[in-house]
C-alpha cells in the first residue's frame, strides 16, 4: 500500500496521544490527535480521516458516542477502540456497532502496529473493491455501449425498458453482434446491478455435466461428486443468469430449465427436496429457436418462455455509421492495453474499414484494430497497416454494397452523390498538387466544368488566372 494513511488519535490522556502520535509518524502515517470526543467530531466534520483510534471512556464526548458519529456520517472511516483491561463487554458491543477491533492497555507495541495495519489494509481492500464495482458497472451501463446508429439507438431504448424487469429475455442476432455485452448492460442498467450477474455457455460444457453445473449436485450422487454443490441458478439467486447460445442446450436440460423457469425451483442432482430460486434469465442464440423448435431440436414450450421480450442485435453492416466510433474506440483501448501512442487512423484506412464486409462484426473489427496496433510502428493507422485481407475486400465492395436502407430514414441520394463528387475532386487537386487544369484534366472534364462544380460544392474560391492558363 503506497498510499500514506491519515489516522486520527482521541484520548483525554496526553502520554497515551504522544506515545502513539511518535510511534505512527516513525511508521510513515500522516498523524493527528485530539483530546476528547467532542474535538474529535469537530474535526471528523472539516477533514476526512482513513483511521481513528479513539479511548473509550472520555469527557463531553465518550468513545461509543464518537464511534456512533462516525459509523452514521462517515462509514468508510475505520475505528479502532482503545479500552482498559476489564472493559471488554464494552468493546465487544462497540464493534457490533461498527468498531473494526479493539486494543487493550496497556499496550503491546507489536499488537497495536499489528492491529493498525489490518485495519488500514481492510480499509483498502474495501474501498479498491468499491472502485472496482463502480468500474463493472460503468463499463457494462447502457449509455456505454458504443453506437449512434438508429438501430443501436432501438436498442438503447430497450435496454432502458427492461433493465429492471424480472421477465425473460432473448437476445438474438449474428455471432459477434455483442450479445453478452447487452446482456451486462441490461443487468448493471437497472434493479439488479448490485446482485449477482452468472453467465455460462451453454455450448461449451459437456452434456454429462451440464445438469450439475445449472441445478447443482448432492455429495455422492455420482463419480466424483465429493461434496454438496450450488448450481448456477443458486449461485445467480436474486441476480441474472445469462445462457449464452441457448440453442446448444440438450433436450434432457431443457426440460428440467423449463420447470425451473415455471415454478422457480430446482432440485440438484442426487437430491430429493426442491430450492426455491428468484432469477432472471437472459439468454442469447445466433441460431434460429424457432426453426429449430418446427424441426424438433428445440422445445416449443421453452422457447415460448424464453422469447417473452426479444431484443434483435444488427449486424456491423447493418450499422456501417458505427464504424469509425468503434474503430477509436478500440483505438483507444489497445493504445493503453500495449502502451502504444498511435495517434489516429487515417481518412483513408477508416474508409477501407468501413466499406469491409464484417463476418464476425464487432468482434471481428475489434480484433483488426488489436491486431494493427500491436503491428504499427508509426504514429498513424494507414491502408497498408491493415490486414490484407480487410483491404482486398474492401476494395472488391461497389458503392452501393456499402449503402444499407433504412425504411423509416430514406437516404439522401443528392448528398450522397455530392460528397462522392467532392471526394473524387478533393483527390484529383491532392494529385495535381492544386493546380486546377491538371485536376480537370484527370476528372476527365473541362476547366470551365470544374470551375462550376467547385462553387455548386463550395469548396471555396476559383481562382480565375488558372482558366486563362
Amino acid at each position: 500500500m503506497s498510499k500514506k494513511f491519515k489516522i486520527l488519535i482521541v484520548d483525554d490522556e496526553e502520554s497515551i496521544r504522544e506515545f502513539l502520535e511518535i510511534m505512527l509518524v516513525q511508521e510513515g502515517y500522516l498523524v493527528s490527535t485530539a483530546k476528547d470526543g467532542k474535538e474529535a467530531m469537530e474535526m471528523v466534520d472539516k477533514k476526512s480521516y482513513d483511521l481513528i483510534i479513539s479511548d473509550l471512556q472520555m469527557p463531553h464526548v465518550s468513545g461509543m458516542q464518537l464511534l456512533e458519529h462516525i459509523k452514521s456520517h462517515y462509514p468508510a472511516t475505520v475505528f479502532l477502540l482503545i479500552t482498559a483491561f476489564g472493559t471488554t463487554d464494552t468493546a465487544i458491543e462497540a464493534m457490533k456497532k461498527g468498531a473494526y477491533d479493539y486494543i487493550t492497555k496497556p499496550f503491546q507495541i507489536d499488537e497495536v502496529r499489528l492491529n493498525i495495519q489490518n485495519a488500514l489494509q481492510t480499509s483498502h481492500l474495501k474501498e479498491e473493491n468499491r472502485g472496482l464495482r463502480a468500474q463493472v458497472q460503468k463499463s457494462f451501463h447502457f449509455q456505454n455501449l458504443i453506437g449512434d446508429s438508429q438501430s443501436m439507438h432501438h436498442v438503447f431504448d430497450m435496454i432502458q425498458r427492461v433493465a429492471s424487469t424480472p421477465t425473460s429475455i432473448l437476445l438474438t442476432g449474428q455471432s459477434g453482434t455483442g450479445k453478452e455485452m447487452v446482456a451486462k448492460a441490461v443487468h448493471y442498467s437497472g434493479d439488479y446491478k448490485s446482485k449477482p450477474f452468472i453467465s455460462v455457455n451453454c455450448g461449451a460444457i459437456p452434456e454429462n455435466l451440464m445438469e450439475s453445473e445449472m441445478f447443482g449436485h448432492k455429495k455422492g450422487s455420482f463419480t466424483g461428486a465429493v461434496s454438496d454443490k450450488k448450481g448456477l441458478f443458486e449461485v445467480a439467486d436474486g441476480g441474472t443468469l445469462f445462457l449464452d447460445e441457448i440453442g446448444e442446450l440438450p433436450l434432457s436440460i431443457q426440460v428440467k430449465l423449463l420447470r425451473a423457469l415455471q415454478e422457480q425451483v430446482i432440485r440438484r442432482v442426487g437430491g430429493v427436496e426442491d430450492t426455491s430460486v428468484n432469477v432472471r434469465i437472459i439468454a442469447a442464440t445466433n441460431r434460429d429457436l424457432k426453426q429449430m423448435t418446427e424441426d424438433g431440436g428445440f422445445r416449443q414450450d421453452l422457447y415460448y418462455r424464453l422469447n417473452v421480450i426479444q431484443i434483435l442485435l444488427p449486424t456491423l453492416t447493418q450499422r456501417r455509421k458505427d464504424i469509425p466510433l468503434l474503430a477509436n474506440h478500440f483505438l483507444k483501448k489497445y493504445n493503453e492495453r500495449l502502451h502504444k501512442e498511435i495517434k489516429g487512423i487515417s481518412a483513408e484506412a477508416m474508409n477501407i474499414l468501413s466499406a469491409y464486409a464484417y463476418p464476425g462484426n464487432v468482434r471481428e473489427l475489434e480484433n483488426i484494430i488489436e491486431r494493427t496496433v500491436a503491428l504499427e510502428m508509426g504514429s498513424i493507422i494507414l491502408p497498408e497497416s491493415l490486414p490484407p485481407l480487410v483491404n482486398v475486400n474492401s476494395k472488391s465492395l461497389s458503392p452501393t454494397d456499402r449503402l444499407n436502407f433504412d425504411r423509416e430514414n430514406p437516404v439522401d441520394l443528392d448528398k450522397i452523390l455530392s460528397q462522392i463528387e467532392k471526394e473524387f475532386i478533393l483527390k484529383a487537386m491532392h494529385e495535381s498538387r492544386g493546380v486546377k487544369k491538371h485536376a480537370a484534366k484527370l476528372l476527365g472534364m473541362s476547366f470551365r466544368s470544374l470551375r462550376y462544380r467547385f462553387e455548386k460544392l463550395g469548396l471555396g474560391e476559383f481562382e480565375a488566372s488558372e482558366e486563362a492558363a
